[in-house]
Parts: structure tokens; C-alpha cells; sequence
């Protein structure tokens, strides 16, 4: 294809090692996950994102904004944790059309319980397997992903109201 920036020796390098090391470290933090607390790190950012809202309660479009997931996949988790008694769903009073997502006592018991084994994953294999400066960077290289996927993200929403 011509006009195709393709990627030099080097840079194919960092991609796979990059990749590498994203896969595992996901990988990792979810068997752990469902190893000690019998849920799937998705689930975990569900209860958690419910647990730092107002009111441990949320709006389903919202709450799938903040997990970066789709509507029907996050409507197909939140029915799996209400069927574990850890969200109650309930609809919008503003809105018909909408619905809440509730993190239930138990829930919070649950996520309260998961935590502990969940930091301390996330910070034997990221926080200190890396200097300061290295996290440093880190967090800059993350902001310069996040930042231009954003504006990717938003420019195809455009695109998807405009048909």
C-alpha cells in the first residue's frame, strides 16, 4: 500500500514489547482477580467506577463512558452483578429511556474485599518493578496515548451522530 508508514525494525520492537507487556500485565491482574475474589477485572472496574460515583449509583450510558465499554456489554455485566446481589439497576427518574446502576452493600463488601489483593498485584508488577523517573514517564507516555485516542474517539462518535 503505498502512502502506509510502515514501521521500522525498531519501532516494531517497542509495538511488540509494548503489546507484550500490556497483554501480560492484564492478564495478570485479571486471574488474580478471579482467583481471589471470583470476578473478572471487568467486573472489578464496574463496582468500582459505582463506588466513586455520587451516591454509589450511576447512569448506564455513564457508567459506560467511564469503563470504555459498550452499552450492550457493559447492560450484559451489570445483569450478571445483579444476579450476584451486587448492583441493583433501577430506572432513571429523568428519563425513561434510561437506567441507574446501584452498587449494593454487598457489593461495596465485595469490592472492599477484592481491593487489598488487587493493589498489591498492580504494585508488585508496575510500582515496583519501575524507578520514579521511569513512572514519571510512564504517566506522560499514558497521558500522550489517552490524549490522542480521545481526540480519535470523538471525531468517530461525530461521524456515527452525522449518519
Amino acid at each position: 500500500m503505498s502512502g502506509v508508514r510502515w514501521l521500522n525494525a525498531e519501532e516494531q520492537r517497542v509495538w511488540r514489547a509494548f503489546m507484550t507487556a500490556v497483554t501480560k500485565f492484564s492478564e495478570h491482574l485479571d486471574r488474580q482477580l478471579q482467583r481471589d475474589s471470583g470476578m473478572p477485572m471487568a467486573y472489578y472496574e464496574i463496582l468500582v467506577a459505582l463506588s466513586e460515583a455520587e451516591g454509589r449509583a450511576m447512569r448506564m450510558s455513564e457508567l459506560a463512558a467511564v469503563c470504555h465499554s459498550s452499552r450492550s456489554r457493559l447492560s450484559h455485566a451489570v445483569a450478571r452483578l445483579e444476579k450476584e446481589g451486587w448492583v441493583a439497576r433501577r430506572a432513571c427518574p429523568s428519563d425513561r429511556r434510561g437506567s441507574i446502576a446501584e452498587l449494593t452493600e454487598e457489593g461495596f463488601a465485595v469490592l472492599e474485599a477484592a481491593a487489598p489483593g488487587h493493589v498489591t498485584a498492580v504494585r508488585e508488577h508496575l510500582f515496583d518493578v519501575l524507578s520514579g523517573e521511569q513512572l514519571r514517564v510512564l504517566a506522560e507516555i499514558s497521558r500522550a496515548i489517552d490524549s490522542g485516542l480521545t481526540v480519535e474517539c470523538a471525531k468517530a462518535r461525530e461521524e456515527l451522530a452525522e449518519l
